[in-house]
């Protein structure tokens, strides 16, 4: 896939800005805070229609707009598409396809893939288990559109269940500390039981099929992330990458993890009255990332940690190019820096013209000339974009 122009209109620090890409791959260079990152956060968001950064929807609005709007052209096997998205200071993003609304979100995710790498996702290794949750919700997203539609059931459920837990803490406790679930003795605590129980259900039922689908994510990007990992570490490390579900997996049949999810649910019950929340279910998930079996985050140094992640991002070009059998975007942002000259050339040799690689920098010596010469070259300062 190929991405043709990119119009962003009211975006971040852009007012009215269109770019034409004219090669493999595009160095936007320019000072910090010029607007660099942003152009790839548009990008980004076409994909998977989330931000890394994680912004509401205002906060990537010119100030004193009521809109943004972010517009593409992109080349496919299967054709030309024009791309846009709509945000809506006051209301609801929108989303199109050639002129025509999208009335389902999922109907124009996986239209543009693309795989981001930004000095930020060092926190892969460093950080809460919550942004490795992001990170696989994110490629998911992409290997399978649906799973936006499902990730967005179970977080409805859960803030819903959340909710009952919440109003109904104080009673429950009063009346039956020891035992909070006994509710026979009480006509209302016995209707809150029978509430509680159809929320259990369907948090089973949508939390089953998160857990399944990032259980069969982990188990095709692991084997491609340690082959990568190996040849960057010339062979010195092994990695391995597990994921290690809230609820027991073993086996993933949706029958097996529901009643897993369900039996879970009943052995943690005192605790969920007590705490008024939710303790049971994926968004209490670990994505495990271990060096020569130890825990990454532990481990060596900022360099192996950054191996680490590199070898994640090849891996997950790898496996969206194996699922839509077309090379995604690549989105470089600010990592060359980040990275020693040895993984820099790794990095650029798994690239070379397979991937359209867009890449921000703040100078241009961190490349050789055959990269500068093959490459289209954009200066960008405040918000607006120029060639030299």
């Amino acid at each position: 896939m190929y991405l043709k122009t990119l119009h962003l209109r009211q975006f971040r620090n852009y007012q009215d800005q269109k770019v034409d890409f004219t090669a493999a791959k595009t160095i936007l260079v320019g000072n910090n805070a010029q607007g660099k990152s942003n152009l790839l956060e548009a990008v980004e968001l076409l994909a998977t229609l989330r931000s890394h950064r994680m912004a509401r929807d205002r906060d990537l609005i010119q100030d004193g707009e009521a809109f943004a709007q972010i517009n593409a052209t992109l080349e496919r096997q299967t054709g030309v598409s024009d791309l846009t998205l709509t945000l809506r200071r006051n209301g609801r993003r929108s989303v199109a396809i050639n002129g025509e609304i999208v009335r389902r979100q999922m109907d124009f995710l996986g239209v543009l893939n693309a795989v981001q790498f930004s000095s930020l996702d060092l926190e892969l290794v460093r950080g809460s288990p919550e942004v490795r949750r992001n990170w696989l919700d994110t490629l998911l997203i992409q290997l399978e559109p649906v799973y936006a539609h499902i990730l967005q059931q179970y977080n409805q459920v859960l803030r819903q269940r959340n909710a009952f837990l919440k109003k109904n803490q104080d009673s429950a406790l009063s009346t039956h500390t020891s035992t909070p679930f006994d509710f026979a003795q009480d006509k209302s605590l016995s209707a809150q039981h029978s509430e509680l129980a159809l929320w259990d259900a369907q948090l089973a039922i949508t939390g089953t099929r998160v857990i399944r689908r990032r259980d069969r994510a982990i188990q095709r990007l692991a084997p491609l992330a340690a082959a990568w990992h190996t040849r960057i570490s010339g062979s010195t490390e092994i990695l391995e990458i597990k994921y290690s579900p809230n609820v027991p997996l073993v086996q993933n049949q949706p029958e097996d993890v529901q009643q897993a999810f369900l039996s879970k649910i009943q052995q943690r019950a005192v605790a969920e009255v007590y705490r008024g929340t939710t303790l049971v279910g994926p968004h209490r998930d670990e994505v495990e990332l271990t060096i020569n079996q130890t825990p990454a985050r532990q481990y060596g140094s900022q360099g192996q940690q950054r191996t680490l992640v590199l070898a994640l991002k090849l891996a997950e070009l790898q496996l969206i190019e194996e699922v839509v059998k077309e090379p995604p975007l690549l989105l470089l942002d600010d990592v060359l820096a980040e990275l020693d000259p040895s993984r820099q050339n790794q990095l650029l040799d798994a690239i070379q013209d397979r991937f359209q690689t867009l890449i921000t920098t703040t100078h241009l010596s961190s490349f050789d000339s055959q990269w500068l010469n093959s490459s289209q070259i954009l200066f960008v300062k405040a918000g607006e974009i120029s060639i030299k």
